[in-house]
């Protein structure tokens, strides 16, 4: 019969097991290098989403999706209408994903866009700041995206179904020289500040781009998706390296519930 003092100090060391564990970043998550291919995380895979029910400025709350290891945080200045959003995490892709969310629960049509800056111009090329309509807050939800990457790329992707892989459509644009599909040239890694916006009109959702300034306009053909409703509305970023964090300003973050309002 094992002892009251080791029974005790098992119960002690179980806490210490399971926060290496956490704190552990899988070879699947490391990004992509010369040597390495990030893959789809193991289809078992999950993490609880952290959420902070306070409101921040137009939205709800904020949730750390898929809970990256390092817990990501926002604000937001009223003065010049930013939201700054930090954040680690392996991608906003695969199976699953980990970012820092900004969220409102809204059913119906809408209209959201938002300018973008990265801070850093050396974070990794592949980071993300995204729009995302999502069914839920679980870190493998349907959901429709779309993201500018740092190397410059945009893109319109969704997730067709809880737990499935995602889809997307790759946009390489511009008067940077940018060929969709092709790969992107070095000075898109600038602070240069790019417009997105996502369109929700029933069941399709649809890319808004505005690169330098001029009226949006929709780029590519959009996407059929049905969520139910209500869903979740918002804004996010993720740095793409697992345990390391980065940053992203979204400004003049427009958000109407209705369809057409993009600009």
């Amino acid at each position: 019969m094992i002892s009251k003092v080791i029974f005790h100090l098992i119960l002690s060391i179980i806490p210490c097991l399971l926060i290496a564990q956490e704190t552990e970043v899988p070879e699947w998550a490391l990004p992509g290098s010369e040597t390495h291919q990030q893959v789809s995380p193991p289809e078992d895979f999950h993490r609880p989403t952290r959420t902070v029910l306070e409101p921040i400025g137009i939205f709800d709350g904020q949730s750390d999706i898929g809970a990256a290891l390092i817990t990501g945080s926002s604000s937001y200045n009223s003065d010049t209408k930013e939201y700054t959003i930090t954040s680690a995490g392996y991608n906003v892709w695969y199976v699953r994903d980990e970012f820092r969310y900004l969220w409102k629960k809204m059913s119906g049509d809408i209209s959201l866009a938002a300018s973008i800056r990265f801070p850093d111009s050396l974070g990794y090329f592949d980071r993300k700041a995204v729009l995302v309509i999502r069914q839920s807050l679980d870190d493998d939800s349907k959901e429709a995206i779309v993201a500018l990457h740092g190397d410059g790329m945009i893109h319109l992707a969704w997730r067709p179904e809880k737990g499935k892989r995602i889809r997307d459509m790759e946009y390489r644009i511009g008067s940077r020289g940018a060929i969709p599909g092709g790969n992107s040239p070095d000075d898109l890694v600038t602070n240069h500040a790019e417009r997105i916006g996502i369109e929700k009109q029933g069941n399709s959702f649809a890319l808004f781009v505005s690169l330098d300034g001029e009226d949006m306009n929709q780029f590519g053909a959009p996407i059929e998706l049905h969520l139910d409703e209500p869903f979740y509305v918002g804004i996010g970023f993720c740095s793409h390296v697992p345990d390391k964090v980065d940053t992203a300003i979204l400004s003049n973050v427009l958000l109407v519930n209705t369809a057409g309002e993009v600009r």
